[in-house]
Parts: structure tokens; C-alpha cells; sequence
């Protein structure tokens, strides 16, 4: 028997019993909740509900009856009630009696694992510490780490670190890329075993944020690989390492959100399809937000009257659906591993990649139940680096040398040290060849005007709307001002309203203060503004006396709102702290309200400074090897925030050559070619060729090996594995232009179309017959724009003009503003500019606000749009690819925004472009 007792119990039995729903079992909570059976019943075997029929019969009566139902129930069985509860006061199992064990990692005879972690860690003292010829320092990290070692092996994590180290270890042998980040970047054991890339020793980073003895939980370690197959490898090694039943991917549960719950709800309604289009269209890509942001506000939109009883019931479908799960899937790369076998404590099922095994739990359930995971994760840029390593050695002579990544140690404001850059000479044949190490990344003046002019496409976590706005009022000049930028925009400066204040300070237009003269030390790399987590527990220690751990478990319990009864206790203890230091009672409030305003959004300082290691050898690539780079980012897409056809846009812009897709010389991936000139440009692949199949490409590949093709004929008889199909894409986007005999791509077309329906051994005598025809047929030559709409229907990217090109003539006409134009204009003034729309957001911290980054042949500029205007034009604003704009001028700080008064649509004239909205 089950009697639901409290509303959160039933929340959770809900929850639970919906899960249950999606694997197929018919139960659930209450009567009012077969409906709801009954929608994902008809959703699962993809059927209407009207024509479901006996598919429901089973949903009946299956729901959770209170303990006074069941007793009438089965009140003629002797019994039967009162032994339920007998047998569950027998039972005494418990979810913490799983018997889950984390691996134990094999040492030496004569070795414990912690001495074993021990050697590896002084090991990597003296690697990381010793060649910085600072003995102060060295000191300090001899210190910090056996302050670390001792509480790790109090703790018995000494396994879990060595086994980290493992991994980091065996991507090390195989060449392939690897960061830790997040709070583990706040371990001096970390950084010497070479598993994160921050010294937190000389960023002065709390060990006591990453772990500490109070908190009771497991340490956690993000690892950044690059993605597809170098993080398949690290997770292949995990697998082999402890056997498919001893390690598995950590599960998913994806849940309903707006789009999803419309568009799967209104099917089994049985409502056309055009209506759930344009529903789904006007959905919102974010949470509701009062009034105007609600689902039925969508609805109103979209054109449905919420009043009709069918649509009334939609409506409310859609609205109980919200955050029930929809399907199981995978972690990204979260991997659990075990001590023994892993089915015999959580179930397991095959993924539906091969060689994969799946945990039937999600993450955060695993988490409760002290099941522990090792993120392997795959990140983009970490690809686009690695990319960039083999580039550059074979294009430039210059040598990269990044064992794992940038330490940059130089780069922090450990010591004032002169910003140097360090060239080393590689001693080789050629005199201007030079040693560029990364491992201590030049501070390079170059690369901080490129940062400073917000000219930041393409590169990580800087290439943003926000990140551009304020990057010229942040005015980066050296490392730990990239710090400061990668995480001030984030919610939590920006809902803690920390952000402006540190700006107006950046800027010299605000008094730079601290709440407490004993703080400054504390804040003053941040301008008397507190914007790390690391920085709230430091202020506990210096104003109230806490040690690392109790001040952690401040942050954690200001954070998390776990218990207002601790929370009260400690904020007692920090009174009394400050109380015994001397500090005054309105010093003391001022001081809790920043600590208690922060806590819910502080972003680690550890965290901030490893991702800032990326964004700067994203700007240093980008800036330094413009060939390179934009050769690795096109070809691990999609990443980021812009297509790739505004990345080819921006590299252009910047003055590197891009050149078309060409069968003859084309590899599936993009390629760097050198001119005769001595520069470098970039040559399109095949891979971008959208219907072109992988083993046709190969295909390709193989036979130009053997001989040149000298006709389209010749290619339609020696690669037979490609369809017609394939032939026309190629010769649409204008890969076959460079073929003898071909004039065009119409050209091309014709001769695809002939020598498609052209068989036997006669083929190769009438070659030159079909070339002589072609020349004398009267096919139009496509004109630029006509090409523009092929490239994007075949390509999605042009090594053409901009799309905006073929308006200008047009818009100037109208008086229409370029993006750079609108540089030289006043602040304050009223334009009138177009362009196509790029990237569309609305952050959560933005009451309400939209904004949209449009392109023109010149540049990129910024649209702002209120919650009030977007409500008038929400159709306008979400479906429009082109979009003219009117309104006043903001041009502040070398950022450049129009406030949109007037915005309308213009034709696409057939192209398919996209755009990244409301992500």
C-alpha cells in the first residue's frame, strides 16, 4: 500500500511514475492524471488520440489510491492491509545500502595509493614549480600541497585523484588535448599533475571551494577534450580499462519544454500541421515570463482561440506536460565507473551506439546517491586548437608547442612582471623560423587591441552580443582582465548587479571603495567589487576568523538554500566574527548583504581563469594565424555562436582569401593552400557539399589520385558509387567549374544530365562529342545573385559578395545605413539600416529585452529590441531573415546599437539562410 501524504512526496511520486510512463509502464498518480496516460500512450505509438481506441483500455483504474481506498478495497481479504505495512517495517533496505564502490586504482608492491599520488604530485611540484626559478613560490606550492594530500587521504579520494590522473595520462600518450576546469582548478594537486592548467598558488585561489572536509560529498572533475573521435578515444580507454559491466554513460531524462510539448501534443490532437508550424515557430525559446511570455499568450499569437473547448484542452496538455520527462538520453560525458560490477547496483541497458553501456539514472539521482562520475566532455574550441597545432607547423614557420595547454603562469598577477613575448629560436635552417610556446602564451599587444575592439567572431567565450558590448568598456590589457570578462557576463554579476559597478570603476567614472578596509586585499583585483565565489569565502576569512571549510559551507548554504536553521547559525558566527574584529554593526549588514546578494551567483575564480586560458589562445590563433584558424573552426562545426557563413564572412573581412569548393583539388575538410604570392587562403571541402555522402567524396578522393578528370563524363564512368543526385549538387555549387569543358555551372548541369543517361563502352568516344555540343548550346550563365542562392541551398556558405551586396544599390537609394557607416555616426541619432539577421537572444537576466546581431557586407551591428516591441512584431522578429531596421543610435565605447523603433521584414528573394535564435 502507498498513501501519498504530502504535496512533495507527490510531486516526486509523479515524477517517478511519468518516468516510468516513458518506459512503457501505465501507471500513475491520481485520476486526474489519466489524461495524461492517455496523451503519452498515443504519443509512444504514434498515433491521434481519437483513433488510439484499445490502446487506452489499459490506462484504466492505474493509479495511487489513498490508504482508505485500498482498505475498502480489500476489506473481504483477511489482512491483506495490515500485512503490507508488516512487511514494510521488515523491509530495512535503504538507497545508501546500493553497495557502490569507486574503483580502487592498482599501485606498485610496497605502494599504498596514497604514497603512490604523493610521489606523482612532488613529481609535478618540481616540474611546474622548479622551472619558474621562483623560490618563494616553490615554498608556497611544497605547502599547499601537503596540506592537500593530508586531507585527501583522510578523506580516501587518493584513488579517485589517480585515477583522473590516469586518463589525463593516456590522452597525454596519444596526443590528444585535455583541460580540467571548474573548482578543480582551485587544487594544487590538480595543477601538479598536470589534470587542470591554472596555478592556483600563484592566483591565490581556496583549495577549501574545490574540497573540504565538512562537505562530505566527492570531489568533481570536468575534463575538456576535443570532440568526436579524440574524447571517443578517452572514453574507449575508460571502457576497456574496467570492462563493460564496470563502467557506464551516465543518462539523461530530457523533459518537456515549450516547442516540444506543442508540437507532440497538437499531433496527437490531430491539428494540421501548418497550425503546429506556426505555433512551434512563435513558441518560446526561453522560460515563461509574466504575462506576455506565457503559453497561451503563444497560442493568442499563432492564431488559435484559446476560448474553443479543443484548443482550451491543448492548451492545458501542453501547459501539465512542462517538465515531465520526454525520452531517456545520454550524458554528454559523464561516465560512472565501479568497483566490481556496475549492474549489480544501478540496471544498465546498451546504448544505441556501439560498444556503449548506459545507466538507467540520471545524474542528479546518481549524485544523491553518492554515485560518482568523470565528466569527459568534448569541447569545440579544444578541437579547433588541436586543429591549429598541425596547421600551423605545416603552413608557417612557426612551431606551436602545446604539450596540453597554455599554462600562461607568466600571464597572472603573481609578480609584476614585464609582458613579454616569448620567442624562442628553434634553431633550424631557415632563419625566420621561430619557437611560439604556448605553455607561457605571449602577452601579446596585438592580440589585446583585437579584444579590446570587440572584434571577437569566433573566438571562446568573448564572441557574444554582451561579451562585444562590453569587452571596449572592460578595455582588456592583460590576462587577468580576461578573467574578469570571461565571467562578469554571466547571470550572476548581472542579477547581483555587480557588473555595472565593476565598469563604471574599469572606466575611472566611479571611486573605486571596500566595504571593510581589511577586504581590500581581497578585492582589489576586482575594483572593491566582489565577482568570484573564491572572493566570498575569502571575505568570511578575513572579516569573521572562518577557516576554508566553514567558509565553504557559507557559500553552500547561502547558495543553495539547503537550511535556513545552518544558515542562521553561521550568520551568527560571522557576526560574532566581525564583532571580536572591531567591525561596527552597519559595516557588518553591508557586508552580509553582499555576501548573502552574491553567494546565489558567484562564478568560481578557478573556473574563470581556465576558460580564459581558451578565449586567450582562441584570440592569439585567430589574431597570429588567421589561415589556421579559421580552417579549424569551419571544419569542427557546428560550435559557437555564428554559422559558418559568418565566419568565412568575418575571415574575408580580415583579408583572407576563400576559395570554392573544387572537385579537383577539394578534401572532404577544409584546407590551407599557399599562393604565389607567398600568403595563404583557404580552400573550401567537400564536406560542406550538404547531400554529398561520405563514401562518394572518398570515392573521389581515390580515383583523382590515379589520374586527373578531364570531363564530367570521365567522372560519371570512373566513380560509379556517385548518383546523379550527387553529381548535380556538385555541379550547382560550382565544384565542377574547373572540369575541362565546362563553361559553367548551367553548363555543368547539362553535362551531368547527359552523361547520367549515357551507358555502354561508346561512353569514353563520345567525350569529346558532348563537349563540343555543350560549348554550342544557348544555356544562360548564372547570374552572381542567382549563384549567392545556390551556394546557400547547396552549401549554406558563399565565397561570393555578402547577401546584403545585391540590396546596397537599392537601399542607398532609401538612405540606408551600412554597419559602418553607422560607426561614424552620433549617439543619439536617428537611422534607418538592414541586414541579415545572424544571431537572435533573449537572456533571462534581460527583463525581457531582445537582441539581434545583423550582418551587411561591412560588418556586424547590434539591434535592441523592448519586451513591449517584441510583443507588437514577435512574428517579424522570430521569423524574418532579413530584417530593415529604424530607430536611435547608440554608439558608447566603440559598441554600436540601434533601439529598434520600426522593424520589417525584407524578401529572401529564395535564399535559405539561418541564423542562431534564442539560445
Amino acid at each position: 500500500m502507498l498513501e501519498v501524504r504530502s504535496k512533495p512526496y507527490r510531486e516526486d511520486a509523479l515524477r517517478r511514475s511519468y518516468c516510468a510512463k516513458v518506459l512503457n509502464v501505465s501507471e500513475y498518480a491520481n485520476a486526474y492524471d489519466r489524461e495524461i496516460i492517455d496523451l503519452f500512450t498515443s504519443i509512444r505509438n504514434h498515433t491521434e488520440l481519437d483513433c488510439a481506441g484499445r490502446l487506452l483500455s489499459e490506462n484504466s483504474q492505474r493509479h495511487l489510491r489513498s490508504g482508505s481506498e485500498m482498505a475498502t478495497l480489500f476489506a473481504d481479504v483477511r489482512c491483506s492491509v495490515a500485512n503490507t505495512i508488516e512487511l514494510s517495517n521488515r523491509l530495512q533496505f535503504q538507497l545508501g545500502d546500493l553497495g557502490y564502490e569507486f574503483p580502487l586504482y592498482p599501485v606498485p608492491d610496497g605502494e599504498t595509493m596514497d604514497s603512490y599520488l604523493r610521489k606523482r604530485v612532488h613529481e609535478g611540484v618540481a616540474k611546474r614549480y622548479g622551472s619558474k626559478g621562483n623560490a618563494g613560490l616553490l615554498k608556497l606550492a611544497k605547502k599547499q600541497v601537503e596540506h592537500e594530500l593530508a586531507l585527501i587521504a583522510k578523506l580516501g579520494f587518493a584513488g579517485y585523484f589517480l585515477i583522473v590522473w590516469d586518463i589525463v595520462c593516456f590522452c597525454k600518450r596519444n596526443n590528444i588535448l585535455i583541460q580540467g576546469r571548474g573548482s578543480a582548478a582551485n587544487s594544487a594537486v590538480c595543477y601538479a599533475l598536470e589534470i587542470t592548467a591554472v596555478d592556483p598558488v600563484g592566483m591565490e585561489l581556496l583549495f577549501e571551494r574545490f574540497l573540504s572536509e565538512s562537505r562530505g560529498e566527492w570531489p568533481d572533475i570536468d575534463l575538456d577534450l576535443p570532440s568526436e573521435e579524440k574524447r571517443e578515444q578517452a572514453i574507449h580507454h575508460v571502457y576497456q580499462r574496467y570492462g563493460e559491466l564496470g563502467a557506464a554513460m551516465c543518462a539523461n531524462v530530457i523533459t518537456y519544454r515549450g516547442k516540444s510539448s506543442a508540437r507532440e501534443v497538437g499531433k496527437t490532437l490531430g491539428f494540421d500541421r501548418e497550425a503546429l508550424q506556426r505555433l512551434s515557430s512563435l513558441v518560446s525559446h526561453f522560460e515563461w515570463r509574466g504575462p506576455t511570455d506565457t503559453m497561451a499568450h503563444s497560442f493568442r499569437n499563432a492564431g488559435f482561440d484559446i476560448k474553443h473547448p479543443r484548443i482550451a484542452k491543448y492548451l492545458e496538455l501542453c501547459m501539465r506536460i512542462q517538465d515531465l520527462p520526454r525520452h531517456l538520453g545520454q550524458h554528454s560525458g559523464g561516465m560512472i565507473i565501479c568497483q566490481g560490477q556496475l549492474d549489480r547496483v544501478v540496471p544498465l541497458e546498451r546504448a544505441s551506439m556501439p560498444g556503449r553501456t548506459v545507466v538507467q539514472w540520471d545524474k542528479e539521482d546518481c549524485a544523491d546517491l553518492g554515485i560518482i562520475k568523470v565528466d569527459l566532455l568534448g569541447l569545440g574550441m579544444m578541437a579547433v586548437i588541436k586543429d591549429c597545432l598541425e596547421l600551423i607547423p605545416q603552413h608557417y614557420e612557426d612551431t606551436i608547442d602545446l604539450a596540453q595547454l597554455p599554462e600562461n603562469d607568466e600571464a597572472y598577477l603573481i609578480a609584476k612582471r614585464p609582458e613579454t613575448i616569448r620567442l624562442l629560436d628553434k634553431g633550424q635552417s631557415k632563419p625566420h623560423r621561430k619557437r611560439v610556446d604556448l605553455a607561457s602564451l605571449p602577452e601579446d599587444d596585438e592580440v589585446y587591441r583585437t579584444l579590446q575592439r570587440a572584434d571577437t567572431v569566433g573566438m571562446f567565450q568573448v564572441e557574444s552580443r554582451a561579451q562585444m558590448a562590453s569587452l571596449p568598456r572592460n578595455h582588456p590589457k592583460k590576462f587577468y582582465d580576461l578573467v574578469v570578462q570571461v565571467a562578469i557576463i554571466r547571470p550572476g554579476p548581472i542579477v547581483g548587479k555587480m557588473m555595472h559597478p565593476y565598469m563604471r570603476r574599469r572606466q575611472n567614472k566611479e571611486e573605486v571603495t571596500y566595504p571593510h578596509p581589511s577586504l581590500e586585499p581581497v578585492l582589489k583585483r576586482t575594483l572593491g567589487v566582489p565577482l568570484f565565489q573564491e572572493q566570498l569565502l575569502r571575505m568570511a576569512m578575513t572579516v569573521a576568523n572562518f577557516s576554508g571549510a566553514e567558509a565553504e559551507e557559507l557559500r553552500r548554504a547561502v547558495g543553495m538554500r539547503r537550511s535556513w536553521e545552518r544558515m542562521k547559525n553561521l550568520e551568527g558566527k560571522l557576526r560574532a566574527g566581525m564583532t571580536a574584529n572591531g567591525i561596527d554593526t552597519s559595516t557588518q549588514e553591508n557586508i552580509i548583504q553582499n555576501i548573502s546578494s552574491f553567494a546565489l551567483y558567484g562564478f568560481p575564480e578557478s573556473h574563470a581563469a581556465s576558460f580564459a586560458l581558451l578565449a586567450y589562445a582562441s584570440a592569439y590563433l585567430k589574431v597570429k594565424y588567421l589561415a589556421a584558424f579559421t580552417c579549424a573552426i569551419l571544419n569542427n562545426q557546428p560550435m559557437g555562436f555564428y554559422s559558418p557563413a559568418v565566419l568565412i564572412e568575418d575571415a574575408r573581412r580580415h583579408g583572407l582569401r576563400v576559395k570554392p569548393i573544387d572537385i579537383k583539388v577539394s578534401e572532404w575538410a577544409c584546407t590551407i593552400e599557399h599562393e604565389a604570392d607567398q600568403s595563404l587562403s583557404l580552400r573550401l571541402g567537400l564536406g560542406y557539399v550538404k547531400g554529398l555522402r561520405r563514401q562518394a567524396a572518398d570515392a573521389i578522393l581515390v580515383e583523382r589520385k590515379v589520374r586527373k578528370f578531364n570531363s564530367i563524363e570521365d567522372i560519371t564512368l570512373r566513380i560509379p558509387v556517385l548518383n546523379r543526385n550527387e553529381l548535380a549538387l556538385l555541379a550547382n555549387v560550382g565544384a565542377m567549374n574547373s572540369i575541362d569543358g565546362v563553361e559553367h555551372r548551367r553548363d555543368a548541369l547539362w553535362q551531368v544530365e547527359r552523361a547520367g543517361k549515357l551507358e555502354g563502352p561508346l561512353l569514353r568516344q563520345q567525350s569529346e562529342l558532348l563537349r563540343e555540343e555543350s560549348r554550342m548550346l544557348p544555356l544562360r550563365e548564372m547570374t552572381p545573385e542567382e549563384r549567392l542562392v545556390a551556394d546557400y541551398a547547396g552549401t549554406s556558405v558563399t565565397t561570393g559578395p555578402h547577401p546584403m551586396f545585391f540590396r546596397r544599390q537599392e537601399l542607398n537609394k532609401q538612405r540606408y545605413l551600412t554597419a559602418f557607416e553607422l560607426r561614424k555616426r552620433r549617439d543619439g541619432e536617428f537611422v534607418r539600416t538592414a541586414g541579415l539577421a545572424i544571431v537572435k537572444q533573449r537572456p533571462g537576466t534581460a527583463k525581457g529585452f531582445v537582441f539581434i546581431s545583423v550582418s551587411d557586407e561591412t560588418d556586424i551591428f547590434n539591434v535592441i529590441v523592448t519586451k513591449e516591441f517584441f510583443e507588437r512584431n514577435r512574428s517579424t522578429i522570430s521569423n524574418a531573415k532579413f530584417i530593415s531596421v529604424e530607430g536611435p543610435l547608440q554608439n558608447e565605447d566603440g559598441s554600436i546599437h540601434v533601439r529598434a523603433s520600426r522593424i520589417m521584414p525584407l524578401p529572401t528573394r529564395g535564399l535559405e539562410v539561418t541564423s542562431h535564435d534564442f539560445h
